[in-house]
């Protein structure tokens, strides 16, 4: 299926160093008349899919990735953003505005992406049978498991029915994250799975703060 993007770099004076949720925070503030940029549609209403804006912290370079109806959001607010007050204020000094048309689908061959940030895979009622098991083999099993959920979930929420095996295979390390104020569980490294998945996309818990961004590697890469 074919899903438009826009991908919007926003180059400041330096380096940002603080969470996505302040980052979050500011524009959604900032921006308060546009649900899709906080997910707040009335003061008891949510938006519970797959978010259409997505924000980003990777290296302290900021980006705020923008899918179908969040392009004209996006679009609508960018010439605005002239500076972020976060914990600390950085100067937007230059903005950049991609859009591009790309498949997300199933294929013949395994795709290789890397976790640009953690992966927060885990909620507190698999948490435990994560920890339970002792063997790293049964870990794996347990997290590919979560990783095809995570792909099937978001599919579902652009309007994409997957009707074939997708086989995943990771190499993946933990760390240590903090999402919504508790230490969790994250997961960081690669994978390989047989489907198309944009750059930038996000899975798992917390994509609109940033966690579970993914970037193909390309041959060059390796």
């Amino acid at each position: 299926m074919k899903i438009n993007t826009a991908h919007l770099t926003l180059k400041t004076d330096k380096k940002v160093t603080e969470e996505v949720s302040k980052l979050r925070g500011y524009i959604g503030n900032k921006f308060k008349d546009y649900p899709l940029l906080h997910n707040h549609f009335s003061e008891n209403k949510f938006l519970y899919s797959y978010p259409l804006i997505q924000y980003k912290i990777v290296d302290g370079e900021v980006s705020i990735l923008a899918i179908e109806e969040g392009i004209s959001t996006i679009k609508e607010i960018y010439s605005d953003i002239e500076e972020l007050k976060l914990k600390n204020t950085y100067e937007v000094r230059e903005k950049i505005l991609r859009e591009k048309t790309t498949d997300i689908r199933t294929t013949n061959e395994e795709i290789h992406y890397k976790f640009l940030s953690p992966w927060v895979a885990l909620n507190p009622n698999n948490h435990s049978k994560f920890q339970n098991l002792k063997m790293w083999k049964d870990k794996k099993l347990f997290l590919n498991s979560i990783l095809i959920g995570n792909i099937l979930s978001m599919s579902k929420g652009l309007g994409i029915i997957v009707n074939r095996k997708i086989y995943p295979k990771t190499h993946l390390d933990e760390c240590e994250v903090i999402f919504k104020g508790l230490n969790m569980i994250g997961f960081t490294g690669e994978f390989k799975i047989r489907y198309k998945i944009p750059d930038f996309f996000g899975l798992g818990k917390g994509v609109s703060q940033g966690f579970g961004t993914i970037k193909e590697i390309t041959d060059n890469e390796i």
